[in-house]
């Protein structure tokens, strides 16, 4: 029988927030939930334990109902200390000898299935299992901030969890160390090595992007991760059935990128209405006629489920050429009309648990020569849907952008002339990606597209 071991018991003090770091957002859930998920859905786990400090069990059962998890049998109490925790967990399968106890720390939430798999399999000749990753710098020995030793970076590794051990083999190794007075805890492989010589501890390799939440930079790079991850969203299958019911809004929708999302919404049973200022007189930077359109969208369908925002403007020239009203046009319709966008979806999405997409550019992350306005609004895009996200995620909307390379659209064409087919992303494949994402459970997320 293999049981994980979700170990959330600390109160996260050195990341410098509220609530413990486990309950941070990340990709529409707590970063405890993504941890949860991944021995979920892993096909070798049998059953799953929650250790959490006494406050936070309300949280816990709600994540339960929520996520419909099936395999979260217990919810265990954790104490001050790491090792606390993975005793509560000991102790509580005290009847389950040869049970397999898979440790892994909630703060730990892009945990691979290979890993836990590799885990898994490796405990079928070990009793005790570790997981970790080489070690890119040279790793130091110091007393009183003077060097005593300078071990083989190659023997070194960096240790990660889960770990896994057999319940009789833990359970042993903390009996030896509680009766330790000069006892110091370490994580429940180093229990293991110092009480039990002779059992040997096998170790899995680990993966970069298995870290830690714990600093408050690390929220960065978590961010980031998760981005990169998002390519899970090509597994989500587009069918009639999962769009048969759902009403679309595509602003810009009359051709580019908006035009394929409106034909494939079409194709696959979806009811989509577009608005543009060439197809119907619309322009986004009047909050007015945005207001009109949904409103009249409404009337017809009685709700709307997503939309998406595709309108856009791009002058490519320096800024000291550029008129002002060309530059006024164009943060009125990049900028505002996203806002205008955003404020008069909010009761329709508020009431239908939707989602919004609004799209952003690949030199929103460093600005450009030439590109100045056009840079600035696209990295406005992302900073605006990350914050509403967070604003709109207890009203059950999900926010996200989409980050196209270079595709090709009327818009470049017109900026760049022709340009190799071989180089540019098809607007069909951009489409798909935009449907696929309002199927998804992400929110807060920039979602890259690439060739």
């Amino acid at each position: 029988m293999n049981i994980a071991v979700i170990l959330a018991g600390g109160l996260g003090a050195r990341l410098g927030m509220s609530l413990p770091k486990q309950f941070y957002k990340v990709a529409g859930k707590m970063v405890i939930e993504h941890a949860v998920d991944a021995f979920e859905k892993n096909e070798f786990i049998d059953e799953i334990a929650i250790v959490i400090d006494n406050h936070y069990i309300f949280m816990v059962e709600d994540m339960i109902v929520e996520n419909g998890w099936q395999k979260v049998k217990r919810i265990l109490i954790g104490g001050k200390e790491r090792y606390h925790s993975s005793l509560a967990a000991v102790n509580a399968y005290h009847d389950f000898k040869q049970a397999n106890l898979i440790f892994h720390d909630a703060a730990r939430p892009l945990v691979s299935q290979r890993i836990i798999n590799d885990v898994v399999n490796s405990m079928k000749d070990y009793n005790a299992v570790d997981v970790a990753i080489n070690s890119a710098d040279t790793i130091i020995e110091v007393d009183n901030d003077i060097i005593t030793a300078i071990p083989d970076r190659e023997k070194m590794r960096r240790g990660q969890t889960p770990q896994g051990f057999k319940q009789e083999i833990i359970a042993k190794a903390y009996e030896l160390a509680l009766k330790d007075e000069n006892f110091k805890a370490t994580d429940d492989c180093g229990i293991v090595s110092k009480y039990l010589l002779e059992e040997k501890i096998f170790v899995v390799k680990g993966e970069e992007v298995n870290m830690k939440l714990t600093y408050p930079e690390d929220t960065y790079l978590l961010d980031k991760l998760f981005q990169l991850r998002s390519v899970e969203i090509q597994n989500i299958q587009l069918s009639e059935e999962c769009l048969s019911e759902k009403v679309i809004v595509v602003f810009g929708g009359s051709k580019g990128i908006g035009k394929s999302v409106v034909d494939l919404g079409l194709s696959n049973g979806a009811r989509v209405y577009s608005f543009s200022r060439g197809e119907n007189n619309v322009d986004i930077s009047k909050i007015e006629d945005v207001k009109n359109a949904l409103d009249k969208v409404f009337q017809i369908e009685k709700k709307i489920d997503f939309i998406i925002n595709t309108a856009g403007v791009l002058q490519r020239e320096p800024l000291a050429t550029m008129s002002y009203q060309t530059i006024s046009d164009s943060i009125n319709i990049n900028y505002f009309g996203m806002v205008n966008i955003a404020l008069a979806a909010l009761p329709y999405l508020k009431e239908s648990k939707g989602h919004i997409l609004f799209f952003t550019s690949s030199s929103y992350t460093r600005g450009r020569a030439f590109y100045s306005i056009y840079s600035s609004t696209k990295a406005a895009t992302v900073n605006f849907v990350q914050a509403i996200s967070q604003e709109w995620d207890t009203l059950g909307i999900k926010v996200n952008c989409i980050n196209p390379e270079r595709t090709q659209t009327p818009m470049r064409m017109k900026n760049f002339g022709n340009e190799p087919e071989n180089t540019l992303l098809k607007p069909d494949i951009v489409a798909l990606r935009c449907i696929q994402t309002l199927l998804s459970s992400y929110t807060g997320q920039v979602i890259d597209i690439r060739l």
